[in-house]
């Protein structure tokens, strides 16, 4: 569509003007079709500054998902290469999940501002009304499915770093893949992935990520609303497509990494910002609790906890949960 074609060649350019003839060459159209995409564009809220031999310059717009907001952003990356956006879904995981079935080429990434059927952990529903940034992205890693089980720790790094560069702050990680920010759950993240019976090949991995970004607490049950977060709540303000920009880019690095095998250098990142080491927390496993002390991530990314006796033991995210900790929620 000329409109979001339009749109992500003046939000690549920035502050600088983009003339109306040098849009005509880039896309192939004649400027009187560049003109009518502005003025779509006003029309549905952007403003777009205009001056006489300089052309257009886009000034600020709503706080909405379109490709057009993101696609100039994300040329050169392939987690975000092809973007479908939502304005609800029932889970960005199952819609792309749907799509890898029928085919869809990896980098492919689905975002909504609202889900209707989120999943967490464990089959757990992860309640996702408005007020988020809910984001999949589809991977075909050429990997033994052994090794893909890690790629959760990675994004959870990732995740990290796209916040930081959107908000300016870091949040840190509850092991295994909580996003906190002043203690409080920011972000989760769902990694499924799909191998095949017969040769046991992995066909495809999906990463699922939920973001609070103004979601009003008061839609969650009360257990929930007091262990939640938002960037708003934390003083932050950023536009949904601006977040989702820094996410994909950053979980594009990671993703590169990954596949290059720069292993070592995510392990350290995760440790670094790991809050679950160094404090009590409870083990919850087969209808049991057990208090134990978080020691280590170890290079398999399993926790190692200190029982009471003294014993240390390296759990796996699939095994246990880990909640209570203490100073978080």
């Amino acid at each position: 569509m000329i409109q979001e074609q339009v749109l992500a060649l003046l939000k690549a350019s920035g502050t600088d003007y983009l003339s109306g003839q040098d849009i005509s060459r880039r896309l192939g159209i004649s400027r009187a079709a560049v003109w009518k995409a502005v003025e779509a564009l006003r029309q549905d809220g952007y403003r777009i500054d205009s001056l006489t031999r300089r052309g257009y310059r886009l000034a600020g717009g709503p706080d909405v998902l379109r490709p057009g907001e993101l696609t100039g952003q994300l040329k050169d990356c392939l987690v975000g290469r092809e973007l479908v956006c939502l304005d609800e879904t029932d889970s960005t995981n199952t819609e792309l999940k749907r799509r890898a079935l029928a085919g869809a080429a990896e980098g492919l990434a689905l975002i909504a501002r609202k889900q209707t059927g989120g999943r967490g952990r464990q089959g757990r529903s992860f309640l996702s009304p408005e007020g988020g940034l809910y984001l999949s992205i589809l991977l075909r890693p050429p990997l033994d499915p052994t090794r893909a089980v890690d790629l959760t720790a990675w994004a959870a790094v990732a995740i990290c770093d796209g916040v930081e560069e959107a908000c300016g702050v870091r949040p840190q990680i509850k092991w295994p893949n909580d996003i906190l920010l002043s203690g409080k759950k920011l972000c989760g993240i769902l990694t499924e992935m799909e191998v095949e019976g017969e040769t046991g090949a992995l066909q495809w991995v999906i990463v699922g990520i939920g973001t609070n970004i103004d979601l009003d607490p008061q839609v969650l049950p009360p257990e929930a609303a007091a262990a939640a977060t938002s960037l708003a709540r934390e003083g932050l303000s950023v536009r949904r497509s601006d977040l989702a920009v820094c996410q994909l880019r950053a979980l594009d690095r990671m993703y590169r990494d990954f596949l290059a095998g720069n292993r070592a250098r995510w392990l350290a990142r995760y440790r670094a910002d790991c809050a679950t080491l160094g404090r009590q927390a409870v083990l919850l496993r087969r209808g049991t609790q057990e208090e134990v002390f978080a020691q280590e991530v170890d290079d398999q990314f399993r926790l190692v906890v200190r029982h009471a006796d003294g014993s240390l033991e390296a759990v796996s995210s699939g095994e246990v949960s880990v909640r209570g900790l203490l100073g978080y929620a």
